[in-house]
């Protein structure tokens, strides 16, 4: 069977690095073009690009797969499958007729729930207990296509939006074998997804990481979860200065919304239901430090208010 694999870091090198010590070996890896990352700009390959020259696989990093170069280099690999991982663009219907047998997508969520751009956020901003991979046929319309594999995971307690991600890319791995097998041997079969139960997720913003202390403490955790790695939960210091949080827990406490009840060996701050531990922040441009640490030189008063 010939595959195609399109995908983009981190969730999809975990899974082309399964494909490629299997038998499903893609023919070519399509990814993002390289881009300029950190504070030098320097411009660099993804980790999917390193893997594909690494093993010698044949290698597309175009702007748009929607460039009549690709299109024709494509039909020339006569691929049966497109299995495609976080690509990053969306795929015309006219592309998707490329694959003989079908175009697959890896979607990190229990499908029909979290459709969209950031479901791994979504779940635990929305508090789910639950949450899963699913690997469905790709149509016009976005993560909407009949399923053929869905499973799920707990989401751990205290577990960030990085970390579920990282997991999820590692055993997504598995069961994209599993579907190819039933692909390859003509036992595939598809369940339509039930439109009534879809939730949607849209793209994050920085806004989105902002605290507003009037929320309980138990959604603003999940916030800081959820955020973590981008774009970061944060508030405002009297200072003016921005306060990353990467770390935090509901802990006992009452006060205005917003005020330092702790200032010493923790960092509490008040909520609009009980009160917020910071454990882990950062001033931005600086590094992160546990909370004590960061109390140490920063000024901040019992009694102070945030946001």
């Amino acid at each position: 069977m010939r595959l195609v694999f399109l995908g983009s870091p981190p969730f999809a090198t975990p899974v082309l690095a399964r494909l490629v010590a299997s038998r499903f070996r893609p023919v070519a890896v399509l990814t993002q073009p390289p881009r300029a990352k950190g504070r030098g700009q320097k411009v660099v390959e993804s980790e999917v690009a390193e893997l594909a020259r690494r093993e010698e696989i044949e290698l597309l990093e175009p702007e748009s797969v929607r460039a009549p170069a690709v299109y024709e280099r494509l039909r020339a690999l006569e691929p049966d499958v497109f299995l495609v991982v976080a690509y990053g663009e969306i795929l015309r219907a006219e592309f998707l007729q490329i694959a003989r047998v079908v175009p697959l997508n890896v979607h990190p969520s229990l499908l029909p729930r979290w459709r969209g751009a950031t479901p791994v956020p979504a779940a635990i901003l929305a508090g789910d207990d639950v949450t899963g991979v699913a690997i469905q046929q790709i149509t016009a319309e976005l993560d909407a296509g009949d399923l053929l594999l869905v499973r799920e995971t707990p989401i751990r307690p205290g577990e960030t939006a990085g970390e579920l991600l990282a997991r999820l890319a590692e055993w997504s791995g598995e069961l994209v074998l599993e579907a190819l097998e039933l692909v390859e041997s003509g036992r595939a079969r598809y369940t339509p997804q039930d439109r009534a139960l879809a939730t949607f997720c849209k793209k994050l913003a920085k806004e989105d990481g902002r605290f507003d202390w009037k929320e309980p403490a138990a959604a603003l955790e999940r916030r800081v979860r959820a955020m973590n790695p981008w774009p970061g939960a944060s508030t405002r210091l009297p200072s003016g200065a921005d306060l990353f949080v990467w770390r935090a827990r509901v802990v006992d406490g009452s006060g205005a919304p917003g005020t330092v009840l702790e200032a010493g060996k923790r960092l509490v701050v008040a909520t609009g239901e009980h009160a917020l531990e910071l454990d882990e922040v950062q001033l931005a441009g600086r590094r992160p430090l546990p909370a004590h640490e960061f109390l140490r030189g920063a000024r901040l008063p019992a009694g102070a208010h945030l946001g």
